[in-house]
């Protein structure tokens, strides 16, 4: 693993790339599992899913993904992956805005309590 890999409860993420007017990750998605619903102040998100079937909460919606589709989340906007198959679920995600660190996160709820 490098520097620019993470572990978390629900699998893990690595950055590609990280400049001052965007970030660009891979995350694995492990079975069963899901990020915290959360939103951020200073980003938007894109994510195009490369594999498995994402379950996705989009404000007040939920729907799911597969490879090769995507979803837009807008600064401000509660958000929420995760993985209800039986495979990983892989999906790149990039990030623009304004500032790309990790205490922009606000968890609304989060299954692993943090």
């Amino acid at each position: 693993m490098s520097d620019y890999d993470s572990r978390r409860p629900w699998g893990r993420y690595e950055i590609l790339q990280d400049t001052p007017t965007y970030k660009v990750k891979s995350i694995w998605v492990e079975p069963g599992h899901r990020l915290s619903l959360q939103r951020h102040q200073k980003r938007q998100e894109h994510w195009f899913i490369v594999s498995g079937v994402a379950d996705v909460v989009l404000g007040e919606e939920s729907f799911k993904r597969y490879p090769g589709e995507t979803v837009d989340v807008q600064v401000g906007q509660l958000h929420r992956i995760g993985n209800s198959g039986t495979e990983v679920m892989i999906f790149i995600e990039v990030q623009t805005g304004t500032y790309f660190g990790e205490d922009d996160i606000e968890r609304i709820q989060d299954d692993y309590a943090r």
